[in-house]
């Protein structure tokens, strides 16, 4: 598989799992309001550093599972499990969710770039999310477990991480006040995104049996 496909896979995966409105980018998109773009790609540069470690630590833990298929297995059902129960947890509190707007005030931290570093480190979730997408991008034969993949992958799902940081920090100020930047509607995004993962889960699992 092309590298420039393998780079646009991590950049698609990691755009994805940070288009819901959530701590990371909602706290870039504040930081760029009371303190300027600038701060808010420090900031978002930090975060970014992170995900490319979390995102090289979880394609090193996929390329070891990718030799167990028995433990692979198991984790796919259990992942389908987990997905469908995170999923309906998400839409049935987003259906309960009282519409709130989005504050625009921020704590200020000396160094905007290790704030980034520190959010990101707390946000565990990118390790197994990466994890089993990339077990599942080489089950469909679109990216291997060859160094120079692995880095193309991790390269891209930084990039990705940050366009969708930087499309927060420069495009906030237009859409704070609309309804998909809400708590209820951040629990539908996730919903729907760990729906889709859950089908993708599902499809695999009836492949292989």
């Amino acid at each position: 598989m092309s590298i420039t496909v393998v780079f646009f896979l991590g950049l698609f995966v990691a755009l994805i799992g940070v288009i819901p409105p959530g701590l990371l980018n909602m706290t870039a998109a504040k930081i760029s309001l009371k303190e300027g773009p600038g701060r808010g790609i420090t900031f978002s540069s930090g975060v970014c550093l992170v995900v490319f470690i979390q995102t090289y630590v979880a394609a090193i833990f996929a390329r070891y599972l990718s030799n167990r298929p028995d433990i692979v297995e198991i984790l796919q059902r259990v992942a389908f499990v987990i997905f469908v129960l995170i999923t309906i947890y998400f839409l049935v509190i987003a259906r309960n969710q009282k519409e709130t707007k989005v504050e625009a005030d921020t704590r200020s931290k000396r160094s905007r770039f290790f704030h980034g570093m520190l959010l990101s480190a707390l946000n565990v979730f990118p390790i197994p999310y990466q994890a089993y997408m990339t077990i599942t991008l080489a089950s469909f034969g679109w990216m291997n477990f060859e160094k120079t993949s692995i880095v193309t992958y991790v390269t891209g799902a930084a990039m990705g991480t940050f366009v969708m940081l930087y499309f927060y920090i420069f495009f906030f100020d237009k859409i704070k006040d609309k309804k998909f930047t809400s708590q209820k509607s951040m629990n539908y995004s996730i919903g729907i995104i760990t729906g889709i993962v859950a089908l993708v889960t599902f499809i695999n699992i009836l492949k292989e049996l």
